[in-house]
């Protein structure tokens, strides 16, 4: 098994509005946090995590074509399903997805869930937050420690389902062999530091054992939000061989 999935509800929420999903076989990945009330948020991370399933169960072959299309399904089924609902309104979700193919991870993401890569002994953030206070991180009016401490840290500039602004950054990222991926919704990211994180990441743990530790971090960090997060690591397929 190289590939391992948690989520907990936190100790603040009552309700766990993330999804998230991998098929190994077929090397797709996705976690997305949703938001917009009573039952909306979980429905509309679900509504996410369906897309990218259905994308992976009806195509060969990764591209970002075919990433941008499902992103825009689950926008626009998101969006009409709001309308429909007068109790959904305002929902919306965040969604990070990655697609294994040849050489590269082709990549999907809107909002502040999360994808590193950790290769060498070094974690790299590959996915770039649409955030209010990763907006002042880049126009250098704060630092990303007072980020982190921002009163409006949780305000995200771009989310499926929602008016405004939600296209998908669409990228390719190089994959090796060795290299562990992590996704997660910002209930990690937002209590761990990244530094922690790499160093878990780079002990000599299962990736069962990273996972529970990961997960562990964040709930003793306070667990104020939901906090899911998936594990993989990228292990070059080996020749089949007859006895």
């Amino acid at each position: 098994m190289t590939a391992t999935l948690r989520t907990d509800t936190g100790k603040v929420r009552k309700r766990n509005e993330d999804a998230a999903w991998f098929d190994e076989q077929r090397g797709v990945f996705a976690v997305a946090d949703g938001m917009g009330g009573h039952l909306a948020g979980e429905v509309a991370s679900a509504m996410a995590i369906d897309a990218v399933r259905r994308m992976a169960e009806s195509h060969d072959v990764a591209s970002i074509a075919v990433m941008r299309e499902a992103v825009e399904q689950a926008h626009a089924a998101i969006a009409a399903h709001a309308q429909a609902n007068p109790a959904c309104a305002g929902m919306g979700t965040t969604l990070s997805a990655m697609w294994r193919g040849g050489h590269y991870m082709y990549i999907a993401h809107v909002g502040d869930s999360r994808i590193y890569r950790f290769r060498d002994g070094g974690l790299e953030q590959i996915t770039q937050d649409h955030s209010l206070v990763e907006e002042l991180v880049r126009a250098h009016i704060i630092t990303p420690q007072e980020a982190r401490r921002h009163p409006r840290r949780n305000v995200i500039t771009r989310a499926l389902g929602t008016q405004g602004d939600n296209a998908p950054d669409l990228l390719a990222a190089d994959r090796k062999s060795g290299d562990l991926w992590l996704l997660c919704s910002d209930g990690l990211c937002a209590m761990v530091e990244d530094e922690e994180i790499a160093r878990t990441l780079g002990g000599e743990e299962t990736l069962e054992a990273m996972a529970d530790s990961l997960m562990k971090q964040a709930l003793a960090a306070g667990g104020r939000d939901n906090v899911t997060l998936i594990l993989w690591r990228d292990e070059e397929e080996k020749p089949w061989n007859r006895d």
